[in-house]
């Protein structure tokens, strides 16, 4: 009998081993072991157009996958085999690339300017967000074909841009119009003809918007004024519903030097911890009634507010001049329990799959560190050219990302 060894990548091969007194012989180089689609995910290296792909458990930088344009405010929605990564790029272009061969599959220009987007429940259909010409666009995932455009427009008949794009259960997006002061539902039950529910009058300017852990609260950030939208997604006919309306009443906000994100894990237990815009705060809000239900004061004005996935401590990040800075926040005290100063440029953090350790993008030390949830300790440092975004698999899995 012969028995094999595997080894990772594409050149595998099957090595026969010679056989003594009945027994394998150990070879004197033990290859590889094979990495799952489950260990992986993207860096993005903004100034290079690139992505660097990486081990999640054993932190490493495997590869990079180059080509890619203008990386300046990507993100990255993942096929359901975790195998396969769907990046919106800057500069309008979706490009499908796979984590195991570090290779573009697949790449169209779809528009001048976008901004995100989003992947459906079945896997079958990515969504784009667009800027310019504004919009949303839809593709087949598989052959990147466009099914359906669907416009975007104010009152005057103007285009919008669109912001928040999110995907909901049965093949349906939401999204935000930031020019037109609404939130888009789209059913793409039949992609050929999409229906869109559409609810106006939310509040001045949508910036951004998240989707709750159990898909069930959709909340969009104003800009054009203090407050969130939230819409209740199990209701039979969603309606839009003002909270923390007037947080910075009487304050007079600061000039904005980045836009907060919405987007990410931002709910911890029954609590949503959000980015006070223009403003040195975390709030936090009852996720049953939806009022405020406590203020976090922090070191600047946050940009990424997000829950460990176990949901007992928040880390947040900041926008200049404090962006070289992380917050911890205690989750059931409401104290910020530890800071530090990861680097200069910290753009984005995500944690593991199941909270161990987070990553976190110093960009302007061309750095990504990996560090101890526990201890705060640093596992690893890593060699990242311009780091931004941080894309693990895992997100395949999840609603919302």
């Amino acid at each position: 009998m012969k028995r094999r060894a595997f080894v990772s990548g594409a050149a595998a091969s099957a090595v026969a081993l010679p056989l003594l007194g009945g027994c394998a012989a150990t070879p004197s180089i033990q290859p590889a072991d094979p990495v799952g689609s489950g260990d992986l995910g993207l860096v993005v290296e903004r100034a290079s157009g690139s992505l660097a792909v990486v081990n999640t458990s054993r932190p490493a930088v495997l590869g990079r996958i180059e080509g890619l344009g203008d990386l300046s405010h990507a993100s990255i929605v993942y096929a359901r085999d975790g195998a396969r990564g769907f990046v919106f790029g800057r500069d309008g272009a979706l490009t499908r690339v796979n984590l195991l061969t570090r290779r573009i599959e697949a790449r169209v220009q779809q528009a001048g300017n976008s901004i995100g987007g989003a992947i459906s429940q079945d896997g079958t259909l990515v969504a784009a967000q667009n800027y310019q010409p504004g919009g949303v666009k839809v593709f087949d995932a598989r052959t990147l074909a466009l099914v359906a455009d669907i416009p975007a427009l104010d009152a005057q008949g103007k285009r919008s841009r669109v912001v928040g794009l999110a995907d909901l259960p049965g093949r349906r997006f939401i999204y935000s119009l930031f020019d037109a002061d609404a939130i888009c539902i789209a059913d793409l039950s039949d992609p050929q003809s999409p229906r869109v529910t559409r609810l106006d009058g939310i509040g001045r300017q949508p910036y951004d918007a998240l989707l709750t852990p159990d898909g069930r609260h959709y909340i969009a950030g104003l800009f054009g004024e203090d407050g969130l939208a939230l819409v209740d997604l199990w209701a039979e006919r969603p309606q839009v519903q003002r909270v923390l309306g007037g947080y910075g009443r009487g304050q007079q906000p600061l000039p904005v030097y980045k836009m907060p994100h919405l987007r990410g894990w931002a709910v911890a237990g029954r609590e949503a911890w959000l980015p006070a815009i223009g403003h040195h705060e975390v709030l936090v809000a009852d996720t049953t009634s939806w009022a405020e239900v406590g203020r976090v004061a922090v070191a600047g004005q946050p940009v990424f507010v997000m829950a460990q996935p176990d949901g007992r401590r928040v880390w947040v990040n900041f926008a200049l001049p404090d962006y070289h800075k992380v917050q911890v926040i205690d989750v059931p005290t409401r104290r910020v329990v530890h800071g530090f100063e990861p680097g200069r440029a910290v753009l984005h953090l995500e944690f593991t799959p199941r909270g161990e350790a987070v990553w976190i993008s110093a960009r302007d030390d061309n750095r990504v560190l990996v560090v101890d949830t526990a201890s705060w300790r640093t596992l690893a440092t890593l060699d990242v050219r311009s780091p931004s975004g941080i894309f693990f698999t895992a997100r395949a899995a999840r609603v919302g990302l």
